[in-house]
C-alpha cells in the first residue's frame, strides 16, 4: 500500500519519519511539497519521492491530508478530479469534518478524521479517529496502523471530536503551562533555574509513567503522596481554594467551544 502525505510541515514530517521508523519502505511513501528547497531537504533526509498534489492521488492508495484548515478546500478542489475509486483519505486538519471532505471528493470516497497531538514528535502521540459515512472497518484499521507509527490511537464518534480537541489536541499546552509555572515557583523559592527545570521535568515524566504503568486512578496516586497535615496537603488545600478544578473545566469548555466554531466556519 502506497501512502501519499500532503503537506510536509511539522506534523506531516512527524508522520513521515514515524512511518519509516516503524518499518515502512521509502519507496512506498510519497510526499507533496511546493517549496523546492523543502522538497530537496525531504528527499535527502528520508529518501522519499516528492511530487505535486495533482500527481499524488494516482500514485497512492491512502491520501493523508496534513495541511492547515484554511488550505483544505483548495487542496480538495485540486486533488478531487484525480482521486481513484477505493482510495482512503485521512485528514489531520483541525475542525475539518468528514462531511466537508465527502462533499468535495468523488462520491463514495472513504474518509477518516483525525485529531493528533504534538507528542507524536517523540512517538508518544495520542490520536483520535472518526469514520466518515463511507468508511468501513478495514479503512479504520488502515488509519490506525498509520497513526500507531507515532503513538496511540482511539476511535471516537465524530460528535466527540471537539471534546477530544480540548483534551488531547490542546492538552500538551496545559501540561507545559503547569510545568512552566512550577519551574517559576522553584526559582522564586530559591532554586537555580536549571535545577528547578530538571526537578519539574523528571517529576512530570515519572508521574506520567506511574499513571500509565500502574493503571491506578490519579486520585489514589495523589492520596499516596498527601500525608495528613503534611506539606502536600498544605499545597493541595490552596489549589482547591483557588478553584483550579473549576478553572480547568472552564478552560476545556472554552477550547471545545472554539473547536465547534472553527468547524462551523468550514461547513
Amino acid at each position: 500500500m502506497t501512502v501519499a502525505i500532503f503537506g510536509a510541515g511539522v506534523m506531516g514530517e512527524t508522520l513521515l519519519s514515524g512511518l519509516l521508523r516503524a518499518g515502512r519502505r521509502a519507496e512506498d511513501l510519497v510526499v507533496t511539497e511546493r517549496r523546492t528547497d523543502r522538497a530537496d531537504e525531504l528527499r535527502e533526509r528520508y529518501g522519499v519521492e516528492v511530487i505535486g498534489n495533482a500527481e499524488a492521488p494516482a500514485r497512492a492508495d491512502t491520501l493523508v491530508l496534513v495541511v492547515k484548515p484554511q488550505d483544505m478546500a483548495a487542496l480538495l478542489d485540486e486533488i478531487a478530479p484525480h482521486v481513484r475509486p477505493g482510495t482512503l483519505v485521512v485528514s489531520l486538519a483541525a475542525g475539518i469534518t468528514t462531511a466537508f471532505l465527502e462533499e468535495r471528493l468523488p462520491a463514495g470516497t472513504a474518509v477518516v478524521r483525525v485529531m493528533p497531538n504534538t507528542p507524536a514528535l517523540v512517538d508518544e502521540g495520542m490520536a483520535a479517529i472518526s469514520p466518515g459515512s463511507h468508511c468501513d472497518e478495514q479503512h479504520l484499521i488502515e488509519a490506525e496502523e498509520l497513526l500507531r507509527a507515532t503513538g496511540k490511537v482511539v476511535r471516537v464518534p465524530e460528535k466527540q471530536q471537539d471534546a477530544v480537541t480540548a483534551i488531547s489536541g490542546s492538552g500538551p499546552a496545559y501540561v507545559f503551562f503547569v510545568v512552566e509555572s512550577m519551574i517559576e515557583a522553584g526559582v522564586h523559592l530559591g532554586l537555580p533555574r536549571a535545577t528547578a527545570t530538571e526537578l519539574v521535568v523528571q517529576t512530570l515524566v515519572g508521574s506520567a509513567k506511574l499513571l500509565r504503568d500502574t493503571g491506578e486512578h490519579p486520585t489514589v496516586l495523589r492520596e499516596r503522596v498527601t500525608s495528613p497535615a503534611g506539606t502536600t496537603a498544605a499545597a493541595m488545600r490552596l489549589l482547591e481554594e483557588g478553584r483550579v478544578r473549576a478553572d480547568f473545566l472552564a478552560a476545556l469548555e472554552a477550547a471545545r467551544d472554539r473547536s465547534r466554531a472553527l468547524a462551523a466556519g468550514h461547513e
